[in-house]
């Protein structure tokens, strides 16, 4: 579960970023707050959040340090920092120290989006950057459909024919064909073509990426084809499909709300 951190000595400006991820599409995220850097580093080390957004003035200690602090124990942390001061050496001094973004309070909700959007697509769809530069896994040559759909399963957002896997796992494309429609009972396009859709479908719930990201990065050659193919499969556009859950989390967030002001 991904996890998000916010470590800002105002409440209000606490509340108001959770409020923006509570309504948005990525709600999912387990929230953390802080109101201290001491606080805020101990939660840190404690929950592991993927996502850090940070205040640079901070009570107990210079919101730069602390985020250093983070990076130096978790160099795969994001961290996103904010401050009402416009200063060139301060957002220097934040892009020399590694973060991701440095936004001016208050923080507009596209620009915080559009930040999560980016931040956690490797997340929703690829492996994490250390693991796609370790070697591919082994072949197991005694269970070849498996080994295959492990390829699968961590390729299936580049180019990947029928003839590339059967050579991996030193077998003619027609065997190969033939034993993974005994085995999976769907054919190796299917199979590719679904898992695909399956992982398309989380981008479209959980951000806001146009749909032609979505489609270059689940493997579809392009938005067109990707269009066609998601409404064959699921019987609607990838449009459609987004809109649906968007309108379920607008009624769910209207709810909500609606319970607060009778309480």
């Amino acid at each position: 579960m991904a996890k998000l951190l916010i470590v800002d000595d105002e409440v209000e400006n606490r509340q108001e970023i959770r409020l923006i991820v509570e309504e948005s599409q990525y709600n999912y995220l387990s929230i953390y707050e802080s109101d201290s850097a001491e606080r805020g580093l101990f939660l840190f080390k404690q929950t592991k959040p993927n996502i850090v957004i940070l205040d640079l003035s901070l009570p107990d200690m210079d919101g730069i340090e602390l985020g250093k602090k983070m990076s130096e124990h978790d160099p795969q942390v994001s961290i996103i920092v904010l401050t009402y001061l416009k200063m060139f050496e301060m957002a220097q001094a934040a892009i020399n120290a590694g973060f991701y973004r440095y936004f001016l309070k208050p923080v507009s909700k596209q620009e915080l989006l559009t930040a999560f959007d980016k931040l956690l697509l490797s997340s929703l769809v690829k492996e994490p950057l250390s693991l796609r530069k370790a070697d591919p896994p082994k072949i197991d040559l005694g269970n070849p459909i498996k080994s295959v759909i492990d390829y699968i399963h961590s390729h299936f957002h580049e180019p990947i024919t029928l003839k590339e896997v059967a050579e991996r796992v030193y077998l003619s494309a027609s065997h190969f064909s033939r034993l993974f429609k005994a085995e999976m009972g769907v054919t190796f396009i299917e199979y590719l073509t679904k898992y695909r859709v399956e992982q398309s479908k989380k981008l479209l719930k959980m951000t806001s990426l146009p749909i032609e990201v979505i489609a270059n990065n689940t493997g579809f050659a392009n938005a067109s084809y990707f269009a066609t193919t998601f409404k064959r499969l699921e019987g609607k556009t990838p449009s459609e499909y987004r809109s649906l859950f968007s309108n379920l989390l607008n009624t769910r967030s209207g709810g909500e709300k609606n319970k607060k002001s009778r309480g």
